[in-house]
């Protein structure tokens, strides 16, 4: 679907219908004249992440500050700052800054102040105002290649802000320093590589705005399609002739090795009935970092469907099964667990007892 210039959100308010390094963005193509575009691409956008290109603050601070043992120790100041804040668990969570709640609601929903957190306390210190945060180096009016990463599968769609002219990094971001208009928003576009990894990504082209020069941020607003999760990210960058080059971070450790996190969940029925049964699954942080969400996915036999669901945010898809944590069961530390239940209609029973789990 091919939206116009005036389908656009005009309050910033959206419909109810993220081991590669990314260091330069791909060669600039062309120009395409006009300033806002609205882009369709083939495929399903399937996501829970965070911008790659440009970059947003989790994701490069979590490649700042990552080690070769997995610990996170940040060399920039305002990614070091923002630890000094929120603690070193949304460094391994860069992937979770949304609102389970969004309904992609931006301005009137997110307070000023709170843009780069979405309004979520556990990234609190991403909204620090600072001009050491790092930065991705663009053209204007360049036509260029975004990144998504795809940290789950999730049907939705992005809408890309910038800020007005004489954007100041240094004092508060309030939705008043933002254009009323998204220039880019993308309806559902491809999916590359295997959900779950740092290299699984959508991407799609598109235009930079024109006559922007100097400072500024691009935020991205994800609207997941099948729920009102919403995704918020602020992306650094800065407007002189750059290529996506990225200045302000340390070469990164690898970036796929540990994975951020790791988690098991246990199925267990605790009731059956003829046509029908009930299901415990215990979800635990088998890691050695703390999580803020966690995703479980599983298929049903066949004849088979979940009436009701309990302690966890549901979507299916025929007979495919996604559980991703309510806002208070998400949040665990190494070896703890939470539960959730759900009760199946049709016969068979099921004697699966490990589920697929995914820090998410």
């Amino acid at each position: 679907m091919i939206l116009t210039t005036k389908d656009a959100p005009r309050r910033l308010t959206l419909p109810t219908r993220t081991r590669a390094l990314f260091l330069v963005l791909i060669s600039l193509l062309a120009t395409i004249p006009a300033v806002t575009l609205v882009m369709s691409a083939g495929g399903r956008a399937e996501a829970h992440g965070t911008p790659m290109k440009p970059g947003s603050r989790t994701f490069l601070c979590w490649q700042d500050g990552l080690t070769d043992t997995g610990e996170i120790k940040p060399v920039n100041p305002a990614c070091r700052a923002a630890q000094q804040v929120s603690g070193t668990t949304p460094f391994y969570n860069w992937f979770s800054v949304l609102r389970s709640d969004g309904a992609g609601r931006t301005r009137g929903f997110v307070p000023d102040g709170q843009l780069c957190s979405g309004g979520n306390t556990n990234f609190t210190g991403f909204n620090t105002p600072s001009k050491d945060w790092p930065l991705t180096h663009l053209t204007s009016g360049a036509t260029v290649d975004f990144s998504y990463n795809a940290w789950a599968a999730h049907p939705g769609w992005f809408y890309v802000y910038i800020t007005k002219d004489g954007f100041d990094p240094t004092r508060t971001l309030t939705w008043d320093d933002m254009e009323s208009q998204p220039f880019l928003s993308v309806d559902h576009p491809p999916l590359n590589g295997s959900p779950g990894t740092v290299e699984a990504n959508y991407s799609w082209t598109g235009q930079l705005p024109a006559n922007k020069s100097g400072r500024h941020i691009v935020y991205m607003v994800w609207q997941r399609s099948d729920s009102a999760e919403t995704f918020y990210s602020c992306s650094d960058v800065v407007f002189d002739g750059g290529n996506g080059e990225v200045t302000g971070i340390k070469e990164p450790g690898n970036p796929t090795d540990p994975v951020p996190g790791e988690c098991s969940a246990a199925r267990r029925t605790t009731g059956s009935w003829s046509g029908g049964y009930q299901s415990e699954v215990t979800v635990t942080n088998t890691g050695d970092v703390p999580m803020l969400g966690w995703m479980v996915d599983w298929t049903l036999p066949a004849g088979q469907k979940v009436d009701s669901l309990w302690s966890g945010n549901a979507t299916y898809t025929g007979q495919d099964v996604m559980v991703h944590n309510v806002d208070w069961n998400g949040s665990l530390d190494p070896g703890e667990s939470t539960t959730f239940g759900y009760v199946v209609t049709g016969s068979g029973g099921d004697s699966t007892t490990a589920l697929p789990c995914r820090v998410g």
